[in-house]
């Protein structure tokens, strides 16, 4: 695999994506202290050959794996071996750029109906009256 598939058209190459192998965190005995089995991947959307729209959708997302200087860094630990977890890396990108490829419907503002109305002001009406025979009888 030479790229990553975004839509039908849209790729991110690999030599766009930076890989890096770091020790994982957490649980795991003595292994997790000698052997560096994380992925922290970076890709700068910048200098990434993506069209300029997925760009602007990327760098106007409020994600914490966007830092200021605008590369995504995603790290995966999930797995114990370095390749499960340089395709779990790879399919959070992947997830991350799709999430942005679709552009959604724009919601056109709508009003309530007469209908819709006429029985809400008919159930607050009812309901009014079961509170008020509820209170004390004036004589």
């Amino acid at each position: 695999m030479d790229s990553v598939p975004i839509t039908g058209q849209v790729t991110i190459p690999l030599s766009e994506i930076a890989f890096e192998a770091i020790r994982a965190q957490g649980a795991g005995g003595q292994n997790v202290n000698k052997v560096a089995t994380a992925i922290q991947l970076r890709f700068d959307i910048g200098a990434s050959s993506l069209p300029d729209v997925y760009k602007d959708r990327l760098l106007r997302l409020n994600d914490r794996r966007i830092t200021d200087e605008g590369v995504i860094v995603i790290k995966a630990q999930q797995y114990r071996s370095q390749e499960q977890n340089k395709a779990d890396a790879l399919h959070k990108l992947q997830a991350l750029v799709q999430g942005v490829s679709v552009t959604r419907k724009p919601r056109r503002a709508t009003a309530p109906t007469a209908n819709a109305r006429a029985k809400r002001l008919a159930a607050k009406k009812q309901r009014s009256a079961i509170k008020a025979w509820r209170s004390k009888v004036n004589e």
